[in-house]
């Protein structure tokens, strides 16, 4: 017996196919809702969805920005990242960016289909507190906080099971309460501070570039060679949301968005 596909269907497989396709390339995609707290990081999984750390409140959204999950998380729960799976989050209750140490730092791990924990992982190494992550090639690398006495940034190494390995140096000067976000896109590593410093080092985590632009709330890469870099905007009396934006790599300036 023959079967033959009428173009009715043909059809619905090619716009389903262009409507994916455009999701990906969308603009300006808004986090729905409103949250006590402001934007810490998000980061995309390989299957449409995008997540959020508010602070206190994570959140799965679709490529539209319609909220599919949300939960209630400790505070403070800051960048985040994808892997095999599932999302995993930097965390810190105690102390940031204090001298004494007075850090408590972790990685809490959370299932995407349901946002449901899956276990956690101390990491002691980070003393001024836990701030956000990133994974690539088998490592995780966990950045956070720094007090203003010190010059230099760190990033800390672990293996997939959170074995600490090593802590990289770079010679960045202060930036302001350290590396917010960080990210793995198209052969570097790139990481995000308060005060608009963007930094970017190769995959041996030697530095590449200091550039002047704002990546402190996220950044993260998209399929191919695009870059993505989160905006928010805190309301009194309202609260706090969040988007994140399409930009492309500039030799001098790091990151431009695509309206600039």
């Amino acid at each position: 017996m023959r079967h033959f596909l009428s173009s009715a269907f043909l059809l619905t497989i090619v716009v389903t196919s262009l409507n994916a396709n455009a999701q990906e390339l969308k603009g300006d995609i808004a986090c729905e809702g409103i949250y006590p707290q402001h934007l810490q990081g998000f980061c995309l999984d390989n299957q449409g969805a995008i997540y959020w750390s508010f602070t206190s409140r994570l959140v799965k959204t679709d490529m539209e920005g319609k909220v599919l999950r949300q939960i209630i998380v400790g505070d403070h729960h800051g960048d985040l990242c994808y892997h095999d799976g599932k999302v995993y989050v930097a965390v810190n209750y105690g102390r940031f960016n204090d001298a004494q140490k007075r850090a408590d730092s972790w990685v809490y791990v959370y299932k995407t289909s349901t946002l449901t924990m899956v276990t956690r992982h101390k990491t002691p190494e980070l003393v001024y507190g836990a701030g956000g992550m990133a994974y690539h090639d088998g490592k995780f690398i966990v950045i956070g906080g720094l007090p203003e006495s010190l010059q230099e940034n760190y990033l800390y190494e672990y293996t997939p099971n959170f074995k600490f390995l090593k802590k990289h140096v770079l010679k960045t000067g202060y930036t302001n309460l350290g590396i917010q976000t960080a990210a793995f896109i198209d052969g570097d590593w790139w990481f995000g501070c308060y005060g608009n410093k963007l930094l970017k080092t190769d995959r041996s985590f030697q530095l590449r570039g200091m550039y002047d632009f704002d990546a402190g709330l996220g950044v993260a890469g998209g399929k191919g060679k695009s870059y993505w870099v989160a905006r928010g905007k805190t309301t009194s009396g309202k609260g706090c949301t969040g988007r994140i934006l399409p930009a492309s790599f500039d030799k001098a300036k790091g990151l431009i968005l695509g309206n600039e």
